[in-house]
């Protein structure tokens, strides 16, 4: 018999080929950030960590050309495979993991997605968060995760409207999001900063939903979702004639500048998210924020 993956609704991979991948990506995202060259592991990578990590590795390899001085290897641990049973393509999956960076109580959680069976698995979502924070996924019989749909009913809100919804909030404020460091807190310091003695700030948000940045989601078992999705942030930086912001003291941002700097500087950031969306039935209805990974991933001088 054969299985018509593009109709069927089967696991995305084996927990073997899962685990080789986590493998792969680790050997390669080591090897690129010890050499400061983003073409190591740029077929190990998409979406939104590929803008992320090659600005980090764009603006190493100009600010250090030998290579990293300060790298240290990523090793990672006690890595959680949860594969979710869908049909058609992209394909993908969620590890969690334990690692030798940041604090020790934190999880590393990465999605790994690819477009064809003939295709590389790459990493196209890393969040990090406290272990605590890492939901359960609900689980069938055979222990195969559950996607939900972009346009899912059966939550408060559908994961394919998130990008732009929060583009919208950190302009606009609304209710859909908890309040937290990555929405009422940001909003807060945003027009804290926006002007101040010879400086003005100004930011521009925009939702990132192509391809390999389209949001992605596991149900929990409490009805919910734990979704996962991809934003672009400007930041314009005006100052009075004479004086440089505080920005320009950032070697990674000058390597990273295109252009002249003569009175504004706007900053480009790419950022993936994960987010509990609650069940359509549930009391609270906001959409909470786990995590939030953001990376410098271009400047322009004028």
């Amino acid at each position: 018999m054969v299985v018509h993956g593009e109709r069927e609704i089967v696991p995305t991979t084996t927990r073997a080929e899962a685990a080789r991948a986590l493998k792969d990506f680790t050997t390669a995202y080591n090897k690129a950030d010890k050499e400061f060259d983003q073409s190591v592991d740029a077929p190990r990578v998409t979406g939104a960590l590929s803008d992320i990590d090659g600005g980090k590795l764009r603006a190493g390899a100009k600010n250090s050309p030998n290579g990293n001085p300060d790298h240290v290897a990523l090793k990672l641990t006690d890595p959680k495979i949860t594969i979710p049973e869908k049909a058609a393509w992209p394909r993908w999956f969620v590890v969690d993991a334990a690692a030798n960076k940041g604090r020790s109580t934190d999880r590393w959680l990465f999605v790994f997605t690819r477009d064809a069976l003939d295709d590389l698995w790459e990493v196209s979502f890393l969040t990090i968060m406290p272990a605590k924070d890492v939901p359960t996924f609900e689980k069938d019989k055979d222990g195969w995760a559950q996607v939900v749909a972009p346009d899912d009913a059966s939550l408060a809100f559908a994961p394919e409207r998130l990008p732009q919804a929060y583009a919208t909030y950190l302009e606009e404020d609304s209710a859909v999001f908890a309040d937290g460091e990555f929405t009422s807190r940001l909003r807060v310091a945003r027009q804290k900063d926006a002007k101040k003695p010879g400086l003005v700030q100004q930011y521009i948000d925009e939702p990132l939903t192509e391809k390999d940045y389209a949001p992605v989601g596991l149900r929990t078992t409490d009805g919910g979702a734990l979704v996962f999705f991809s934003t672009r942030h400007y930041q314009k930086q005006t100052v009075a004639a004479g004086t440089n912001p505080a920005a320009l003291s950032d070697k990674n941002v000058v390597a990273l500048m295109t252009g002249e700097f003569k009175n504004s500087l706007t900053l480009e950031y790419v950022a993936n998210q994960a987010v509990v969306v609650p069940a359509r039935t549930a009391a609270d209805q906001q959409v909470k924020f786990l995590s939030q990974v953001e990376g410098l991933t271009g400047a322009k001088g004028e």
